[in-house]
């Protein structure tokens, strides 16, 4: 609203100052500061709203340490954390821009299925809440809309510099004058596989087809993948929600990332100088992630250990959707692994432990474990030798959760790293 405000006084009255709003790194600063501010001054008046209700954390015993204390703790967190996101956005982002509309249509989505499953949690003490199937239902939901919009909105676009000036190529202003010509391509599914020198890929290339029965099939297939993206990536976070602050600090390092790769992809200069994808409008996303990050170091002031809040399904499920949505429309999708790999190992653990638990009780009778506890984080916190069979007892003793949780963040700052250095590593 107010972007658009200052470029109308800008451009019709010439208000002085008002041409600061044009500048994407302005309005990212400004969209961070917001964000904070409201997650840090409102986040105190939820949780007491949130105390007074009795909206507590209903934990199960694990016999794990600091667990019971935790008993009762206000969750629905993530309360504070869109409405910290989005008032930020539609104040100072560019509201006619698709992949800011995608963003905003994701955490809103994404935050009422997880307020929906905090809600019975909450209400019906139950801690299995929604129904998994619902949520999966409403992921999908969410997938076929951004794959839709991917695929047949013609403001979503991929362009290449071209040394040929033709009717179908769009010329951008380069520094010192100079001007490039771009060739764009509208509705493409292709993508980027880091690690490789030509290093774009189409999923039509997947279909056996070739012509418009090819097309499409490589939509049905792109679509595919985006649902798969969606679910996984929000689940992971989910699950990675299980320790004070953990979840948010890694979210926090991730959208940091994105919000580089997002800058660099939405800019022609750097762009053509790191010789990667160019995308138009995309830019734009930088205010998002800035007030996605704004907002999560604010939730974090509250979620720290020993935790005052939790972000429940409210908050992790519209983190991980974020997440993979945003990595989807800046065409890293295939990089989701790299750079949110605790989320991925944390996933990764639950199918491994409940596979080889069933495998072992159908073939030996009773079920084995590979690891003392799943998700992985639980591991840590249990004691080895003491009466778990599983296949990895290390280590001996258990770690206190702040340690866990402080390792956890320094190696998705070491996947972010990795994550950056694939733009010149091929």
């Amino acid at each position: 609203m107010l972007y658009h405000l200052f470029q109308y006084l800008n451009t019709v009255w010439d208000f002085p100052g008002a041409g600061l709003f044009q500048y994407l790194t302005f309005r990212s600063a400004v969209a961070i500061i917001i964000a904070l501010v409201i997650a840090m001054l409102f986040g105190k008046r939820i949780i007491r709203l949130l105390q007074r209700r009795q909206i507590g954390e209903v934990v199960r015993d694990l016999d794990l340490e600091g667990q019971k204390q935790k008993k009762g703790t206000p969750t629905m967190g993530g309360l504070i954390i869109l409405p910290a996101i989005l008032l930020p956005v539609l104040l100072v982002g560019d509201l006619t821009n698709v992949y800011v509309w995608l963003m905003i249509i994701t955490s809103v989505w994404l935050g009422a299925i997880g307020f929906l499953d905090d809600y019975i949690k909450v209400s019906r003490k139950n801690k299995a809440g929604l129904h998994g199937r619902f949520k999966v239902f409403g992921q999908i939901g969410l997938g076929v809309i951004v794959a839709a919009t991917m695929c047949f909105c013609n403001d979503i676009k991929i362009c290449e510099p071209t040394t040929k000036t033709t009717p179908d190529t769009e010329m951008v202003e380069y520094n010192k004058g100079k001007e490039i010509h771009y060739l764009c391509d509208v509705n493409t599914t292709q993508t980027t596989i880091p690690f490789v020198k030509e290093n774009e890929f189409d999923y039509e290339w997947l279909s056996p087809w070739d012509g418009q029965v090819g097309k499409v099939v490589g939509w049905l297939l792109y679509s595919l993948i985006v649902i798969f993206i969606i679910i996984a990536v929000s689940n992971s976070a989910n699950l990675t929600d299980g320790m004070d602050g953990m979840a948010s600090g890694i979210s926090i390092i991730i959208g940091t990332t994105l919000g580089i790769l997002a800058y660099l992809s939405g800019n022609s200069i750097y762009a053509d100088y790191l010789n990667i994808m160019y995308i138009p409008l995309s830019g734009e996303l930088v205010v998002f992630m800035a007030a996605f990050i704004g907002a999560l170091v604010g939730f974090l002031w509250y979620n720290s250990y020993p935790a005052q809040v939790f972000m429940g399904d409210t908050g992790s499920l519209a983190i991980g959707g974020i997440v993979a949505v945003f990595a989807i429309v800046i065409r890293k999708e295939l990089l989701i692994p790299v750079l949110c790999g605790i989320f991925f190992v944390e996933s990764l653990s639950v199918i491994v432990q409940t596979l080889y638990f069933k495998y072992t009780k159908r073939r030996y009778g009773e079920g084995r474990r590979v690891f003392k506890m799943a998700p992985l984080h639980h591991h840590f916190q249990k004691p080895g030798n003491a009466g778990i069979v599983a296949l990895i007892q290390r280590p001996l003793q258990p770690l206190p959760e702040a340690k866990i949780v402080t390792r956890f963040w320094i190696i998705t700052v070491l996947l972010a790293v990795i994550t950056i250095v694939t733009l010149k590593v091929r």
